[in-house]
């Protein structure tokens, strides 16, 4: 490593003013507003993967955002890896809650703030950043990398899965890595094996043709609001359960020794209760913090609309009422299957004065990832190697659906090499990257493919 980490250190300045030029883009792929500024962003992405010397570089093109693809195919007999990624972002708001704008990157206190700046530009930068040195300082890789760098990742990768399907054959590989994880808690190296699924669905409840005065029609007309607390406030017992019929049916629940695993992991709980802000923490009776973030599946109230929303008083009955619900999901549970279970309580839940109806939106499966695959362990040593500590592994609550996509559709085991702290405040304000962990986890990623090279490829 040693003239890589000169290269390294000399470039160090570069490095990160090009890390700042790619959060700028507003790349906010889920609001049309910002079409433009997402394609602008991907267009960067591919000339900086040409510039690398990848080869091949393409904006794909999707039905949506493209996917960013290159690839690197010049070391036969080495095993392939596909490296995935995605550079659009969440939406901003709370704008009044940024110190500075979200696309105006600050660097404060060793860590690099703005939006994207963890989720996922930051890991995507520090992949980029592998590649270069290696390329620049050995004019070669150790082993061949495929480039899949999406743009809808935020709103549930709509176009991704048929694109798959459609390039099987380009994609193929011996192993998906995927960097868009991260940290335990105390921002200590580690290495996610379980990733919860997701499915979101919006409720709409249409009452009278436009909203009533409240004196004078409210006790003989249906509330739309009112009903809908009522419908939301029916779908969880207060011990935390999901009281829909049928949700349990298919959960995996974890095994003793899945559980043993947890209840050794280094988790201050009190600790982690004070970085929220809240009083207690809640939850699924019967199970641990980290049981139900990572192991057990959930039911929640994202938001909800309808009504007055100004200040002061207007006493109406408004004529509709809207809230959205996501469902995180346990291996074995099906979106679609999740989705109808949902559907069906809330319509029997509705009272007869109101016009229900419920859309679905994104949904992703579950993963589950072997610990003993060489390819995991190799992993683990990179990250013993460039931070200094052994890695823990653990189940994360969130939800990558890639990562059943890859291993569903393309057949590939999959790594989820993240590197985020988990005080990241990603898809909040002020959301922020680590800059040590991105600089050691450019070397981990260097580290990483060296040691696949030399025979551990799944």
């Amino acid at each position: 490593m040693s003239g890589l980490e000169g290269y390294l250190e000399a470039n160090r300045g570069r490095r990160l003013a090009d890390y700042c030029e790619f959060l700028r883009f507003p790349s906010v792929g889920g609001m049309p507003a910002h079409d433009a500024d997402t394609r602008a962003c991907a267009e960067w992405l591919a000339g900086r993967l040409r510039a690398i010397g990848l080869d091949g570089v393409e904006l794909s093109e999707t039905g949506g955002h493209p996917i960013v693809y290159a690839e690197w195919l010049r070391a036969p007999g080495a095993p392939t890896v596909l490296v995935y990624g995605h550079y659009d972002v969440q939406p901003v708001d709370p704008l009044e809650q940024w110190v500075k704008p979200p696309f105006d990157p600050r660097i404060e206190g060793g860590r690099i703030y703005a939006r994207g700046a963890a989720d996922d530009k930051g890991q995507v930068h520090l992949h980029l950043s592998a590649l270069e040195a290696l390329l620049a300082v050995r004019g070669r890789l150790p082993l061949n990398v495929k480039v899949v760098f999406e743009g809808e990742e935020e709103g549930a990768s709509e176009h991704l899965d048929a694109w798959l399907e459609a390039n099987r054959e380009r994609l193929a590989a011996d192993l998906a890595v995927i960097s868009d994880s991260g940290f335990f808690e105390g921002n200590r190296p580690a290495i996610t094996v379980g990733l919860r699924g997701v499915v979101t669905a919006e409720i709409h409840v249409y009452g009278p043709r436009l909203d009533l005065h409240s004196g004078s029609f409210g006790g003989t007309v249906e509330n739309p609001l009112n009903a809908l607390c009522a419908i939301v406030a029916a779908l969880k017992g207060p011990d935390g359960r999901v009281l829909v019929p049928g949700f349990y049916d298919d959960v995996l629940p974890p095994t003793e020794g899945d559980r043993a695993a947890l209840a050794a992991l280094p988790f201050d709980e009190e600790a982690y209760r004070a970085s929220t802000g809240v009083p207690a923490l809640a939850g699924e009776a019967g199970w641990t913090v980290l049981e139900r973030r990572g192991a057990r599946p959930t039911l929640d109230l994202n938001g909800i609309r309808g009504g007055f929303q100004g200040d002061g008083a207007k006493t109406i009955i408004p004529a509709d009422a809207h809230a959205k619900i996501s469902c995180r999901l346990v291996p074995r549970q099906e979106p679609a299957r999740v989705f109808e279970l949902l559907r069906d309580r809330i319509l029997a839940l509705a009272p007869p004065g109101v016009r229900v109806e419920v859309d679905r939106y994104q949904g992703g499966r579950p993963s589950l990832t072997p610990i003993d695959r060489p390819a995991t362990r190799a992993a683990a040593a990179a990250l013993r190697e460039s931070f200094g500590v052994e890695p823990l592994y653990h189940r994360e609550g969130g939800s990558i659906p890639v990562c059943a996509s890859f291993e569903s559709i393309l057949g590939l085991p999959v790594v989820l090499l993240g590197f985020t702290p988990p005080d990241d405040q990603a898809h909040a304000p002020n959301e922020s990257m680590d800059l040590d962990n991105y600089e050691r986890g450019i070397r981990t990623v260097i580290r990483y493919w060296e040691l696949l090279a030399a025979g551990a490829e799944k």
